[in-house]
C-alpha cells in the first residue's frame, strides 16, 4: 500500500484517521488477526513516527490505523538520538515510508521536567540536552516548548541525517509534526 501513496496523501491519511478518532467514531482498520497474519511475513507500512514514550500516546489508535500500518519509535519527551534516527532511516530506506512525523503532546512529563530544571535521577537527565534548543526558545513556557521541540526533532531529522535529506530533497518523504492534545484527542499540526 505505502508504494502507491504519495507523501501528501500519506500525510491526509494520517489526519483523516485522527478526525475520526478525536469525533469518537474510529473505523480501528487492521486490528485483528488476519491482518497480522497477512503482515506477519513483511512489513510495508506507510508513516513512520517518532513520538514520546507516554503512556497517554499509543500512535496507531491516535491515528486509527493497524498492524502494519505505521512504523513507531518512543522515547520519553520525543527527542532524537542516533538509534531512533537509525531506526526511522530503516523505515524510510528499506520500508519506503512516505511520512517522517515528530509528535509531541500536551503536558509532557519530560518536556515539563526540562522546563523546571530541578534535579532527577538516575538517567533521565541525559534527554535533556535535547530538549533545552526547544525549552530555550519557548522562554520556559511548557506549551511553546512542546511545539518547540516538534520543530526541532524535526529539523534534527531533516538535517542531521544525509539519508533523510536526500529522500526529503527528491519528493520520496515528508517530514511533519504535530502535538497530540490529551484533552481532545485531536492532533494539532505544527507549522515547520
Amino acid at each position: 500500500m505505502s508504494d502507491e501513496l504519495t507523501p501528501a496523501a500519506a500525510l491526509a491519511q494520517l489526519y483523516e484517521g485522527n478526525a475520526r478518532f478525536a469525533a469518537g467514531n474510529p473505523l480501528a482498520p487492521n486490528r485483528d488477526l488476519d491482518r497480522l497474519r497477512a503482515v506477519a511475513p513483511g512489513q510495508k507500512p506507510f508513516a513512520a513516527f517518532l513520538g514520546c514514550a507516554d503512556s497517554r500516546v499509543p500512535v496507531e489508535i491516535i491515528f486509527d490505523q493497524g498492524f502494519g500500518d505505521l512504523f513507531v519509535t518512543r522515547i520519553a519527551g520525543n527527542v532524537t538520538t542516533p538509534e531512533c534516527t537509525g531506526s526511522l532511516e530503516f523505515a524510510a530506506i528499506v520500508l519506503g515510508v512516505k511520512v517522517l512525523y515528530v509528535l509531541g503532546h500536551t503536558n509532557c512529563g519530560a518536556v515539563t521536567a526540562a522546563v523546571q530544571g530541578d534535579p532527577v535521577p538516575g538517567q533521565i537527565s541525559v534527554l535533556f540536552q535535547h530538549l533545552r534548543p526547544a525549552v530555550k526558545a519557548a522562554n520556559g513556557n511548557v506549551p511553546a516548548a512542546i511545539v518547540e521541540n516538534v520543530k526541532a526533532q524535526a529539523e534534527t531529522l531533516s538535517e542531521a541525517s544525509p539519508v533523510l535529506a536526500r529522500l526529503i530533497q527528491d519528493g520520496k518523504l515528508i517530514v511533519a509534526g504535530g502535538v497530540y492534545d490529551l484533552a481532545t484527542g485531536r492532533v494539532v499540526p505544527v507549522e515547520m
